[in-house]
């Protein structure tokens, strides 16, 4: 759903060659835009998605995460600029010395969320002296069926990652870890209604990059009750490694959103310092005239927003970066959000 959306935004400028495992998802976004050439290929097989690569001027990679580290280290092997929405477990920062070393420019995280929260604080704090940040996000249905409440708008097993993967934030300048899916409160979210915030490990690279902050946190937003449930399989080892294919792949059907089912994406961003709470919300629905979904096109306009940063000159930097190391720089960021903007993706500042 994600690559379909930036495939097509990107094919409006520029030749792309679009790849996947799979040729009928191929297959379906040419028949939308045939000036896309696309290639049926498996990026483990990293010697042929290095010769597909070849005569590539920019990549935009998204990838399931448990793939996408290995994946992002063969394309900045191959010398190209990239932009990545993989969200990886790994710490891609480390590959910052291969690519500052082979010269070429990385953006990862560059999507929704992390991604838009990272963009902001990027730039505030050239601004001023925060002392908290947080955000809140969540990509729901608009019409939820019980029991789960949920659809997943982007890859169903990394929705369970967010589920399982400890969450880290920062409390008083010291990282504290959490379980995911704990400290559920009920939030009142503007042009959503009441939903429920939990614990997930939305942060990453921030902790590191901006770790002069005192207090950081990241929730996930879904409709009351779903958390609880969650827990429950994740308790009873139903999450663990080689155990959701047997014991969840209902889970992959009953959260499959439907082609031209309804749902929204919601973002809140707190930015504060000793004076003033700087707030940010998004509300984006499903686009009818087009059939892209919120969470695509949320996702994929960052990234693709973020490629042509790197295209048009805007950031040139070698190394690997997270949006936050890049919202701080001129013009960056005035960038991101006219580019959004184009498309009907607006951030209001509150």
């Amino acid at each position: 759903m994600v690559g379909s959306a930036m495939a097509l935004d990107l094919s409006n400028d520029y030749h792309v060659h679009l790849t996947d495992n799979n040729l009928e998802n191929l297959s379906s976004i040419k028949k939308r835009n045939p000036s896309i050439t696309i290639t049926q290929l498996d990026v483990t097989d990293h010697k042929t998605l290095l010769k597909w690569l070849k005569p590539a001027d920019i990549v935009l990679m998204g990838v399931p995460g448990h793939l996408g580290y290995q994946t992002l280290k063969a394309v900045i092997g191959a010398g190209k600029n990239i932009v990545d929405i993989s969200f990886s477990p790994e710490n891609v920062l480390e590959l910052s010395p291969l690519a500052e070393n082979i010269g070429v420019s990385v953006i990862v995280d560059s999507g929704v969320a992390p991604g838009i929260p990272n963009f902001l604080l990027g730039y505030h704090n050239t601004k001023m002296e925060i002392k908290s940040f947080e955000y809140y996000v969540g990509g729901l249905p608009k019409n939820p069926e019980p029991p789960y409440n949920y659809k997943a708008p982007f890859s169903p097993i990394d929705v369970i990652e967010e589920y399982t993967r400890p969450a880290r934030m920062m409390i008083d300048g010291e990282i504290v870890i959490k379980p995911a899916l704990s400290e559920i409160e009920i939030i009142d979210i503007q042009d959503a209604g009441k939903l429920e915030a939990f614990n997930t490990d939305g942060l990453r690279s921030i902790l590191m990059t901006m770790n002069h902050i005192p207090n950081m946190k990241e929730k996930t937003l879904r409709y009351p009750g779903h958390a609880k449930i969650m827990k429950s399989y994740r308790d009873a080892g139903k999450f663990n490694s080689g155990q959701i294919e047997n014991k969840t792949a209902h889970l992959f059907e009953v959260w499959k959103l439907e082609k031209y089912e309804p749902e929204f994406t919601v973002l809140d961003v707190l930015i504060r310092d000793k004076h003033q709470t700087i707030s940010y919300h998004l509300y984006d629905e499903f686009d009818i005239n087009t059939g892209i979904t919120s969470m695509s096109r949320t996702t994929g306009y960052t990234a693709t927003a973020s490629i042509n940063l790197i295209i048009k000159g805007y950031f040139s930097d070698k190394g690997v970066f997270p949006p936050e190391l890049i919202g701080g720089k001129k013009g960056c960021m005035d960038f991101i959000l006219n580019y959004l903007n184009d498309r009907k993706v607006r951030i209001q500042k509150l």
